[in-house]
């Protein structure tokens, strides 16, 4: 008889997982010409501690360089540079007027809002994490530049590293239209890989790889709907080039919706229908012509639905007509509301609370002369901020990589400090950290054992001695602060963030199944409601499953979100079939509105079994679900819908939010 073996935790599990895929060359080149060239030419000016500051900005702008379009990469690097700056002259402001216990609580405000702010997504993540080390920094390394000095050296750290990534080749630019290979090397590429996307979910329909395969779709439009929706300067596409990319970006949708509602039949499909997408993908990759593309049978409403979107997609490649972008648009009172939602509540809240205490801390063992010679206490409070940042994965896990990613890297620093010349040699050390960075952001430990070997290499080159074993301790501690504080009970309740996200995701699909039963012939819109609504289901998705891998303190307020979320996707799967088979037919088939009938009426049975997920307070509990006709649920006029039955609580778990409710 053999025995099982036994299973690995979550959190355990996330904490052995690392990230795959090509390595970027081009980034690892910008990473050597980053930091190690700044601090080079500050030495021989005489002004290392300046030097060391636009490293750090550099530093951080590596971590914050992935893969992309350039267009991206402005807001992704640029923006959170600048809430660092604003950090860095904050706490170097406030470090030097203010006595500990101000200077705690304000840094605990700061925290606060902060939190809110990496509510908003990766970007806005970055920009509280930037916001909070660089305050941090500031208050607790004494450096003799002044506040402005010190900011305007962190903006061009960053600045440096953005201008190489706008300005160096990349491995796409070798590619294609060599006049439009360096400029938009990241979209082409993000627009090719949606295609592809679309033609594995064709070859896996009919088997159960339909499901993880339309999951890569959505990942593929995101990332492509984020490389075309940059920064801009016009409303419009301002060439040629960037007109045919928007114009094949709009093709794949109607492609994206078709390879979808043949996943959803359950039904294999003809080798021969994906071999359209993969030319068309190939056509994007190379800058060139699509050719002939190869007819799928049209047997079925869902492959007559992809035979004329490839017809179209042809049509619009000749073209180049861009046409609408279909980017996600944020009202700044649904940025607002995101932001002193309970989302960012419950997150800033967290923050808060671990960054406060660890700060406290801190100063505590700085006045008790616990440093001896080293007077730079910011290591355990900027600890705190990366152990508490959700996108680094459970916390349990944060907590294991952080500790040891840096007993590693300071072990390894200190053994080189013992051998190496100075300054050259810690020179060298920051410049081989920065070509190291992007490969090392695989795994949390990895980055945070290169990250500790570069700032350790950094304060030394500014004339601080040696302190590998401090910083050991320093991390330790600040993990055990994180730890505790982070499964104490906060003010409201758990999961919040879950909640929220689920009630988004059930209004996105609402507005998206009210358009499709509306019999619109407004196509466009309808792609842009199911972007959207795919979208905020994948960010709910990554919500839930982090959640999931947390201790069980934490894991067991996602209990039941994983049912809801499976639900909302088979509504908008189905409706997407729906939406396929009225523009085949012009009429609504009963047995897609059966089924979105019974998706529906079973969301309020799982809100029961799971009541921590009910709608956000900003939204109506008595907002009606969108009504089917012909389902049986007694509505027959599609335009003056009957109430849902309530969820426990009076709350409906399907509620349609205001238009301008729209999710970062």
């Amino acid at each position: 008889m053999t025995r099982a073996a036994p299973a690995v935790p979550p959190w355990l599990a996330h904490a052995l997982r690392s990230q795959r895929g090509p390595v970027s060359w081009s980034a690892l080149l910008r990473g050597a010409l980053s930091g190690g060239p700044l601090l080079l030419a500050a030495v021989l000016a005489g002004r290392p501690t300046l030097g060391v500051v636009a490293a750090i900005g550099a530093m951080f702008a590596g971590i914050n360089d992935r893969p992309g379009s350039r267009r991206a990469s402005v807001a992704r690097i640029g923006t959170p540079a600048l809430a660092g700056a604003a950090g860095l002259l904050t706490g170097t402001l406030a470090g030097d007027h203010a006595p500990a216990v101000p200077l705690t609580l304000l840094l605990t405000a700061l925290a606060l809002l902060a939190g809110g702010i990496s509510a908003l997504g990766p970007v806005g993540s970055s920009v509280g994490t930037q916001l909070l080390v660089g305050a941090a920094v500031g208050a607790g390394m004494p450096l003799p530049e002044p506040g402005w000095l010190r900011a305007s050296a962190f903006v061009a750290g960053a600045g440096w590293l953005l201008l190489l990534r706008l300005a160096l080749p990349t491995s796409h630019s070798l590619a294609g239209d060599l006049r439009s290979g360096l400029r938009f090397d990241g979209e082409r590429a993000a627009v090719a890989g949606v295609y592809e996307a679309i033609a594995a979910l064709l070859d896996a329909a009919g088997s159960d790889r339909a499901t993880v395969r339309r999951a890569a779709l959505t990942a593929a439009l995101d990332q492509a709907q984020d490389a075309l929706a940059g920064p801009r300067l016009r409303r419009h596409p301002s060439s040629a080039a960037e007109r045919r990319l928007h114009a094949q970006y709009a093709a794949a949708l109607p492609l994206a919706e078709a390879a979808t509602a043949l996943a959803w039949a359950q039904e294999e499909v003809p080798d021969r229908a994906s071999e359209g997408p993969r030319r068309l993908a190939a056509a994007v990759r190379n800058g060139a012509p699509t050719g002939p593309l190869p007819a799928p049978s049209r047997h079925a409403p869902g492959l007559r639905a992809l035979d004329d979107a490839l017809l179209y997609a042809a049509e619009a490649f000749d073209r180049a007509d861009g046409g609408r972008l279909h980017g996600r648009r944020r009202p700044r009172a649904a940025v607002l509301r995101t932001v002193l939602g309970a989302r960012g509540r419950e997150y800033g809240m967290r923050v808060a609370l671990c960054f406060g205490v660890s700060a406290a801390v801190a100063q505590a063992l700085y006045h008790a002369r616990w440093y001896g010679q080293h007077e730079h206490w910011y290591w355990l409070p900027a600890t705190a901020v990366f152990l508490v940042k959700p996108d680094l994965g459970p916390l349990a896990s944060r907590v294991l990589s952080r500790a040891a990613g840096t007993v590693l890297g300071a072990l390894l620093f200190a053994g080189l400090a013992a051998v190496l010349p100075r300054p050259g040699g810690l020179v060298a050390v920051v410049t081989v950290c920065g070509a190291l960075i992007p490969l090392a952001t695989r795994h949390f430990a990895a980055q945070t054992a290169v990250v500790t070997v570069l700032v350790l290499a950094l304060v030394m080159a500014g004339g601080e001695p040696q302190a590998s074993l401090a910083r050991i301790g320093e991390t330790l501690l600040a993990c055990a602060i994180v730890l505790v504080v982070g499964h104490l009970p906060t003010p409201g309740r758990r999961g919040d963030a879950i909640r929220a996200r689920l009630t988004e995701a059930s209004g996105a699909a609402q507005q998206y199944l009210a358009h499709v039963l509306g019999e619109s012939e407004d196509r466009e819109a309808r792609w842009a409601l199911r972007r959207e609504a795919y979208r905020t289901l994948a960010e709910a998705r990554a919500a839930i499953a982090l959640a999931s891998a947390e201790l069980p303190p934490l894991a067991r307020h996602a209990d039941g979100a994983d049912e809801i979320a499976t639900t909302l996707e088979l509504l908008v799967d189905t409706t997407t079939a729906c939406a396929v088979h009225l523009d085949d037919t012009g009429r609504l088939d009963p047995h897609h509105l059966d089924r979105l009938a019974t998706l529906q009426n079973h969301l309020p049975h799982l809100v029961h079994l799971a009541p921590q997920a009910h709608p956000e307070p900003n939204h109506s509990p008595n907002a009606p679900r969108t009504p089917l006709r012909g389902a049986g649920n007694g509505a027959t006029n599609p335009h003056e819908p009957a109430p849902a039955s309530p969820a426990p609580g009076g709350a409906s778990p399907v509620t349609t939010p205001s238009p301008s409710a729209e999710t970062p």
